[in-house]
């Protein structure tokens, strides 16, 4: 270190913050109290706690710490307690409570600008104006200099309402933030300052003050930087600044140009080189690289200094890029140790990251980190660390919407915002927060009971549907135990489950009546009464596990402070509350302590004062490191340029320079993905230059293989067709007419069904399919057939209600199935007068029945329809509003529904709940296709073909096949074989049987 100089820099390979603690140490000259008595400076709360680590190791035994104050976190307790002083100075606006005012004003815009604005919409464009004002303050720029700047600009006419806005906004908000017994963060920032500045000017501190690692340059850290560098023992250091004065490097530094004289208008060509911020800082300080001088520490982190020359050069503007091809010969070995992978997706990505880390860990007392803007990849590396039972410290926290109380706080008002549909409830009563005591078994126990009991089309919105789903499903339930006539104790064993299913829920939808409650608030909800929900509906499903932790803290504050100061936002939709609450919870959660001590994940600018042994650059694409600007949606490019903001590339130049400061490191992996979900990813200007400068990095080709080695080991081996055969006494001697057809096709989705009692379950949230639609056809049909028939008019009038009951939830099915349903339904009953014209009357509707075998074996099924003619003849009808079997089917006995049900009619073994139906003789029976299209329906003869088919020889061949089947599976001992059918469409227990390994024949669809 040089006596003479106050103003220092410490090289990109040097680790900066064990260099600062060694030189530190160095000056106190083995004084304790004279490190004791030193102010360090740093520009946040992470770089005070690196430097105490790098104190710690340096320590020697043990020393007393210097005093560490961050400046750059708005609002830190100990700044303000280090710049006030004696000073009292008004507090800042709650963060929230000026998020909330902001988007406030935002939403009283007028209607012609963004008419119909959301919540949501109206919080982001408050948010972007709450930046816009913090530049502006931060700048120091006075509200009558941007009407000076819109009177003599020339603009669209949007941008000048923007802009005319946004001067009212700065006209009138610091009334409101004085009403609030508040300051703005920023100015408030610049008060304490100067507060401290006059300090100093009148009682320099005794001890040396250092101001290391900041780089920012708006007017008030100017200021200070400049205040420390007038006090007798002030010293500044900087990180990473370019001091090669060869030509080459001069010519590198004078390329970040100024376009004007007046160093408040920095040019604007240079901002995304890494060194456009340091130079504008020296620029506002009246320095240049001449007062600059070298820290002059080494350490035992350091990177080869060879490489850091190489890195600014491969960075080098394009004004000084003549020769820089030159570059490339001697450039290899300077980036020894600088390894790349490039993966095919994120997913693989994170896959090696998380390898590098633990290889890491392999060689002792070595130290890695990953240093990434991207949050997705570091949350998936951190997630695979996991999986060794490595806990990685991740710097940026986790964002409270993805920790347990945040998941459930989000899930409590999705239920709400979706009228507690289905998967919303069900997302709410099984998450792990809820019921999480010693109950928790009994509770999901429940819960699983509850899902079934939902499973199918939704019903409508509301706790009170949910509950008459319920009991609509104890009833239905019951009622199928008496039909099948079930033991007594199975049906005693059902009820009293039935009662505890609803006991259970009535309890759980006392919990969530607080939401219920505020769901249909007129004329809209607030954030204090939706907070207020919140707070009740998650204490009673949750209890303190709700508030415990440091994220159920953070979530019990965030509901406190909306409820305080909520009301400013003003009322908003229900539908809104899911995005509005998840934007609000979108602060970060980080432990006060834990992680692994040897490895890291770093966001860049916490990761620019630090240094590992090994640093993992990732992410490095285009758009993510570096990141889009993020247009300005309040000031337009060029206002912000006559007002002297930075420019929107000012963050690609501050990326560049944390992506130089990261090549530091004595190991350096560089990793980016090809593509990801949705396209191709183009690679990070930053790789592709310094791919191209050096002429190709060395790719770690071990590493990417190990990485796609290790979810991928061995070869997959198909297993064989599965031939289970249980017993001849196990086997089944009842079944359905349906499961006849099954039997014959794929004997064993028949065990799958039947034995193993394995039913597909329908979806959640379900819309009305064609099965729901096909019901509600054969209920009209059954209702007008049941009671008599009658007149077209009461089948309309039954139609009708059908629909109108369907609709009300379901507005899309009125609109496109109903004409359809209209046309089918009045189709069929034209059909029925017609037939009774020709002598055939309805004799049943919905007649269930049983067939005993020859070998003993029972039937069961139910006919759709029997009709019936003076001569004694009889007719079975099946209602399809899809496609019906073929005749061929039928011929060949694969479709034998019709034909067992006529043995049933023709043997008088059909009943209905008013009595048996009447004997007779077999005469058709038929498929009446119910479509509604045009045209509306089609009497399908099932066994139309030639040569003709006498029904009652088809029914005698039928039964002998059926005969023969069961004999072989249901009597006997045949293995239950897959698929035996491969024409068939893929079924509900083919991934069951695992068909498409063994089967020769396209993948279909699973269940």
């Amino acid at each position: 270190m040089s006596a003479g100089h106050r103003l220092f820099t410490i090289a990109p390979h040097v680790a900066f913050v064990d260099a600062l603690a060694l030189g530190l140490v160095a000056r106190a000259g083995g004084d304790a109290l004279a490190l004791a008595n030193t102010q360090v400076l740093l520009p946040n709360r992470r770089a005070v706690r690196t430097l105490t680590d790098a104190f710690v190791r340096h320590s020697g035994g043990g020393l007393l710490l210097p005093r560490l104050t961050p400046v750059g976190d708005i609002g830190d307790d100990s700044f303000d307690r280090f710049a006030s002083g004696d000073s009292v100075l008004p507090p800042a606006v709650p963060l929230l409570q000026r998020r909330l005012e902001l988007a406030r004003l935002v939403r009283q815009l007028p209607a012609g600008r963004d008419a119909g604005r959301s919540a949501v919409e109206a919080l982001r464009l408050g948010d972007a104006l709450g930046a816009t004002l913090d530049a502006l303050l931060a700048a120091e720029i006075a509200p009558d200099h941007l009407k000076t700047v819109l009177a003599d600009t020339d603009l669209a006419s949007h941008w000048q309402a923007t802009l005319a806005f946004l001067d009212l906004v700065i006209t009138h908000w610091p009334a409101a933030r004085d009403a609030a017994g508040g300051s703005d963060g920023g100015t408030r920032t610049g008060a304490l300052i100067d507060a401290m500045l006059a300090r100093w000017r009148s009682v320099p501190p005794p001890g040396l003050v250092v101001a290391a690692g900041i780089t920012g340059s708006s007017p008030p850290i100017v200021r200070l930087l400049a205040g420390v560098l007038a006090l007798p023992q002030g010293l500044v250091v900087l990180p990473g600044l370019d001091t090669d004065m060869s030509d080459a490097g001069c010519a590198r530094w004078a390329a970040i140009a100024c376009r004007a004289a007046d160093l408040d208008l920095l040019g604007r060509d240079a901002e995304e080189h890494p060194q456009y911020a340091l130079k504008a800082l020296l620029a506002r300080l009246r320095r240049d690289r001449d007062d600059v001088a070298d820290w002059g520490v080494t350490t035992d982190f350091d990177g080869p200094a060879g490489r850091t020359p190489r890195v600014q050069a491969a960075m080098a503007p394009a004004d000084a890029a003549d020769g820089w091809h030159s570059g490339i010969t001697d450039a290899g070995g300077a980036f020894a140790g600088v390894t790349t992978v490039e993966a095919a997706t994120p997913a693989e990505e994170a896959q090696v990251i998380a390898l590098a880390l633990r290889r890491a860990l392999e060689t002792p007392g070595q130290r890695a980190a990953l240093v990434t803007p991207d949050r997705q990849l570091a949350r998936r590396v951190a997630a695979h660390c996991r999986r060794w039972g490595l806990d990685i410290d991740d710097s940026a926290g986790t964002p409270l919407r993805l920790t347990p109380p945040g998941t459930l706080a989000l899930a409590l008002v999705e239920a709400m915002a979706q009228g507690f549909a289905p998967v919303a409830l069900l997302a709410v009563l099984k998450h792990p927060l809820v019921a999480a005591g010693d109950d928790r078994g009994a509770w999901l126990a429940q819960v699983r009971r509850l899902d079934r009991t939902l499973r199918g089309v939704r019903p409508p919105p509301g706790l009170e549907m949910v509950g008459e789903a319920v009991d609509a499903f104890v009833a239905d339930r019951r009622r199928r135990l008496r039909r099948e006539n079930a033991e007594a104790t199975a049906i005693a064993a059902a009820e009293a489950a039935d009662v505890a299913l609803i006991a259970w829920w009535r309890t759980a939808a006392v919990a969530l009546e607080p939401l219920a409650g505020v769901a249909d608030a007129r004329p809209g909800l607030t954030l204090p009464d939706l907070a207020a929900a919140l707070r009740d509906a998650g204490g009673a499903l949750a209890g303190e596990k709700l508030w415990s932790g440091i994220a159920g803290r953070a979530l019990a504050d965030l509901v406190d402070r909306l409820e305080l100061h909520g009301a400013s936002f003003g009322a908003f939709d229900t539908s809104e509350a899911p995005a509005l609450v998840a934007a609000l919870l979108d602060g970060a959660v980080r432990p006060a302590w834990g992680g692994h001590p040897r490895i890291a994940i770093l966001g860049p600018l916490e990761a620019q004062l630090q240094r590992t042994d090994l640093m993992i650059l990732g992410g490095l694409n285009e758009g993510t490191w570096p990141g889009r600007p993020a247009p300005d949606p309040w000031l337009a490019p060029a206002i912000r340029t006559r007002l002297g903001l930075a420019g929107l590339a000012r963050d690609i130049g501050l990326a560049a320079h944390d992506f130089v400061s990261g090549l530091g490191a004595p190991q350096v992996l560089l990793t980016r993905s090809r593509r990801d979900a949705s396209a191709p990813l183009v690679p990070s200007r930053f790789w592709l230059r310094l791919q191209a400068f050096t002429g190709g990095l060395a790719p770690d080709s071990e590493l990417l293989a190990l990485a796609r080695r290790l979810d991928g080991q061995g070869q997959p081996e198909p297993v064989p067709p599965p031939r289970p055969a249980p017993p001849a006494a196990r086997r089944p001697q009842t079944l359905y007419v349906t499961d006849v057809d099954t039997l014959i096709a794929d004997p064993f989705a028949f065990y799958a069904r039947a034995m193993l009692g394995l039913r597909p379950l329908d979806p959640l949230d379900q819309d009305p399919t064609a099965a729901t639609r096909g019901t509600r056809i054969h209920e009209v049909m059954e209702d007008w057939i049941g009671s008599g028939g009658g007149s077209l008019d009461r089948l309309d009038q039954l139609t009708e209600a059908m629909l109108l009951a369907e609709g009300r939830q379901f507005p899309l099915l009125r609109a496109l199935w109903a004409p359809r349903a209209r046309r089918a339904l009045r189709w069929a009953g034209e059909q029925v007068h017609a037939r009774e014209a020709d002598g055939w009357h309805p004799l049943a509707a919905e007649a269930g029945g049983a067939l005993t075998l020859a070998n003993g074996i029972i039937v069961q099924g139910r006919a759709d329809r029997v009709d019936r003619d003076g001569e004694g003849r009889l007719a079975i009808i099946d209602y399809k509003t899809g496609k019906a079997p073929s005749p061929r089917r039928v011929r060949e006995h694969a479709a034998n529904q019709l034909t067992l049900l006529m043995a049933m009619a023709m043997t008088g073994q059909l009943r209905t709940r008013a009595g048996g139906v009447p004997r007779g003789l077999p005469h058709a029976i038929a498929y009446w296709e119910m479509g509604g299209g045009k045209p509306p329906g089609e009497i399908v003869d099932a066994l139309k073909g030639k040569p003709p088919i006498d029904l009652a020889d088809h029914i005698d061949a039928a039964l002998a096949v059926i005969v023969g089947v069961t004999d072989a599976y249901l009597l006997g001992t045949a293995p239950f074989r897959a698929d035996l059918n491969p024409n068939l469409a893929w079924g509900d227990y083919n991934h069951l049987s695992r068909v498409a390994e063994w089967l020769d024949r396209p993948r279909g669809r699973s269940t």
